[in-house]
C-alpha cells in the first residue's frame, strides 16, 4: 500500500474516532513514521466472519476500537429498522447487550446500547459481565429482535470482538450478515445519547437477576436424573476454573444448587481482562489448565471443568487409575455427552420422533456411530455454532427433525433448545450428572470412553494452526488454499487420498473456503482458514476400525492412530513450509 494512502486512511480515522485512547495511538505512529505498523492497522476494515467482528484492540480500521464498534452498531441498527418495519413504526423494537471480562468490553457494550437507544431501539444492557449463552437466552426470553455480546471468546488478551445475534437467539448468518455489512459501509452519521438520557427515555433498561435466575433454572431443567443427583451429588468434588472470565457466577451457582462440591481455582476466579495466569484463556490449551490440574490433584477431585472467558466453551479433565488427570478433547467430551443424552432420552421415553444431532464438518465422525446405535440422524454443517442453530431453526419451520444435541470439536456443546449457541454452563451441569450416572454403573468417564472405542472403533484427533498476520499473510493463505485445490496431495501420512470435498462447491453446504481429504483408512483431514483470526487450521480426524474389543486391541489402535497422526502432521507441515 502506498504511503500516501496509509496516511490518508490514518488521518480520516483520527478525525472520526471520538475515543482519544485509540486516536492518540495512531497519532503517535504517524509521528514515529512507523509505516509498517500503520499499514497493518489500515490495509483493511474488520468484517463479520464466523464469529462476528473480532480483532486486536487499538487504533485503526483493522483494529477493535470504539469507532469500529459504533460503526458496526449503527449499521446493525439501520438494518434492524429496515428488517422489522412494523415494530420500527410502533416503537417496539428491542436489543439485548452483554459483555465479558476483556479490557474495554464494558465500554464497548455501553456504547453499543446507547446507539441502539438513540435509534429508537430499546436496549436491555446487563448490569455486569455475563456469558455469551445467557445473551442468546435473554434475546429469546425478552422477545428482542437483535443482540450483541462484546467478547473475543478464547483469544489472547490483546483481542476483543463483537458478536451480532438475530431474533431467534442465534448469531447472524446470510442474508443478515451481508446486509449488516452493507449498512455499516453506508454509515455517515452515528446516533448516540448519554446514559442518563437513555434511562430517562425508557430506551435503556438495565437487567440482571431476573434473567440470571431463569437461565440457571433452564440449565438445571435439562437434567434427567434429579433423584440420583440429590442422593449422590455431595460425594463428588469438582475443581473448576473460569479462566478469569464470566463463568464463576453461573457454574458455581448451578453446580452448587445441584449439591456438588465445587472448588474454584482461586487465582483464576475473578474476572480480569489481562488474564494474568495464562497466555491464552482457552480451555483447549493444556497450559491454560495447569493451575486447575494442580489443584485437582491436590484435592483428589473427581473431575476438572473449565470455561473460556465468555463461558460458551467447556473443557474437562478426569483422573485415570493412577490419579493423573487426562485432558479430554472436544471430540471426546462431545461423544460422551452425546451418548449420555441419547441413552437417557431412550431410557426415560424422551426421545422425540425423527431425532437429530448436528455437528460441524471438522468434528470427528465418532458421534455418527453413536447416533446410528440409537437410531438418531446425524447432520453436518459448517464451522460455527450459528450454522448448527440455522439447521435447528429449519427443523422448527419444516418439522423434518427434532433437535436433541449439537457439538463442535472446539469444545462447543448445546444440550438445550432455549439457547441458540454453545453453552458451557449447561454442559457443565450435564457433565456433572453424567459423572454421577457412570459412577452408579461402576465406571469412570474414562472407562466408559474406552468402552465406546471398543464398540465403535478408535478415534484420535489433532489440530495444527499456523498464523499468517498482516496483508501478506492473508494472501499467503489464499495461495495455499488455491495450491491445494489445483494440486491436491495424493497421499497424507502414507495413506492414499481417495476423495476430496471442496466446500466452495458442495451443494449440501453454503459456500465456505474449506477442503477435506478423505483417506483410505476412513481418516479425514480438513484445511480451513479461520474466520476470526489470521491463521489457517488443519484438523486430523483419524479412525482405526473396531477390532475384538480387548484392552490389547485398544492399546494397539492408539499406537496406530498416533503414528498416523504423526505422519499426516509431517506432511501438513511441508505444505505450510512451502507456502511461507
Amino acid at each position: 500500500m502506498e504511503k500516501e494512502e496509509i496516511l490518508r486512511r490514518a488521518r480520516d480515522y483520527i478525525q472520526a474516532e471520538k475515543d482519544e485512547r485509540f486516536s492518540k495511538e495512531v497519532e503517535e505512529l504517524i509521528k514515529k513514521e512507523d509505516y509498517k505498523e500503520l499499514e497493518d492497522r489500515f490495509y483493511q476494515t474488520l468484517e463479520f466472519g464466523t464469529g462476528g467482528l473480532r480483532g486486536i484492540m487499538g487504533g485503526g480500521t483493522n483494529r477493535m476500537n470504539t469507532l469500529e464498534i459504533n460503526l458496526a452498531t449503527q449499521g446493525l441498527a439501520n438494518y434492524v429498522l429496515k428488517a422489522f418495519p412494523d415494530k420500527a413504526k410502533d416503537g417496539t423494537l428491542s436489543a439485548v447487550v452483554a459483555y465479558d471480562s476483556r479490557l474495554n468490553s464494558d465500554v464497548f457494550a455501553e456504547a453499543t446500547a446507547l446507539i441502539f437507544a438513540a435509534n429508537g431501539i430499546k436496549a436491555y444492557l446487563f448490569s455486569g459481565l455475563r456469558p455469551t449463552p445467557e445473551l442468546s437466552f435473554a434475546i429469546k426470553t425478552l422477545g428482542a429482535q437483535t443482540g450483541v455480546v462484546v467478547t473475543a471468546s478464547h483469544n489472547p488478551r490483546m483481542y476483543n470482538g463483537y458478536k451480532a445475534y438475530w431474533d431467534n437467539g442465534a448469531q447472524v448468518i446470510e442474508p443478515h450478515d451481508v446486509g449488516i455489512i452493507e449498512e455499516v459501509n453506508k454509515v455517515s452519521d452515528i446516533k448516540t445519547m448519554t446514559k442518563d438520557e437513555a434511562i430517562k427515555s425508557g430506551k435503556l433498561i438495565i437487567i440482571d437477576k431476573e434473567i440470571d435466575e431463569k437461565f440457571w433454572e433452564m440449565c438445571k431443567a435439562q437434567l434427567f436424573r434429579p433423584a440420583l443427583i440429590k442422593e449422590k451429588a455431595k460425594d463428588v468434588r469438582i475443581v473448576y476454573t473460569p479462566l478469569h472470565g464470566t463463568g464463576a457466577m453461573h457454574v458455581e451457582k448451578v453446580l452448587g444448587d445441584l449439591g456438588l462440591n465445587v472448588i474454584t481455582v482461586p487465582e483464576q476466579r475473578e474476572p480480569d481482562g489481562n488474564f494474568p495466569t495464562v497466555e491464552k484463556p482457552n480451555p483447549e490449551e493444556k497450559p491454560a489448565l495447569k493451575l486447575a490440574v494442580e489443584l485437582a490433584v491436590k484435592e483428589k477431585a473427581d473431575g476438572l471443568m473449565a470455561t473460556d472467558p465468555d463461558a460458551d466453551r467447556f473443557g474437562t479433565a478426569f483422573p485415570d487409575k493412577n490419579g493423573n488427570f487426562v485432558l479430554l478433547s472436544g471430540n471426546q467430551m462431545g461423544a460422551l455427552l452425546m451418548d449420555y443424552v441419547l441413552l437417557s432420552r431412550k431410557e426415560f421415553g424422551k426421545m422425540p420422533e425423527n431425532p437429530a444431532v448436528i455437528r460441524s464438518i471438522v468434528t470427528s465422525p465418532f458421534g455418527d456411530y453413536i447416533c446410528k446405535k440409537y437410531g438418531v440422524k446425524m447432520l453436518e454443517c459448517l464451522t460455527g455454532f450459528k450454522w448448527i442453530a440455522a439447521i435447528e431453526d429449519e427443523f422448527e419451520k419444516d418439522g423434518s427433525y427434532n433437535y436433541v444435541f449439537g457439538l463442535e470439536e472446539s469444545y462447543g456443546y448445546k444440550v438445550e433448545k432455549e439457547v441458540m449457541d454453545k453453552d458451557g454452563v449447561s454442559a457443565a451441569a450435564m457433565c456433572a450428572e453424567m459423572i454421577l450416572y457412570w459412577r452408579s454403573q461402576g465406571k469412570s468417564l474414562l472407562e466408559h470412553l474406552d468402552d465406546l472405542y471398543k464398540e465403535f472403533g478408535y478415534f484420535e484427533d489433532r489440530a495444527i494452526s499456523q498464523n499468517f498476520p498482516g496483508l501478506s499473510g492473508g494472501q499467503t493463505m489464499k495461495n495455499m488454499m488455491a495450491s491445494m485445490r489445483s494440486n491436491p496431495p495424493a497421499t497424507l501420512g502414507g495413506q492414499k487420498v481417495v476423495k476430496i470435498r471442496d466446500c466452495m462447491s458442495d451443494p449440501n453446504l453454503p459456500k465456505s473456503n474449506v477442503l477435506q481429504f478423505y483417506l483410505e483408512s476412513g481418516t479425514i483431514v480438513s484445511a480451513r482458514p479461520s474466520g476470526t483470526e489470521p491463521k489457517i487450521k488443519f484438523y486430523i480426524n483419524s479412525m482405526i476400525p473396531a477390532g475384538d474389543g480387548s484392552d490389547a486391541w485398544l492399546s494397539d489402535a492408539h499406537k496406530q492412530a498416533e503414528a498416523l497422526c504423526d505422519g499426516i502432521s509431517a506432511d501438513i507441515q511441508k505444505i505450510i513450509d512451502a507456502a511461507k
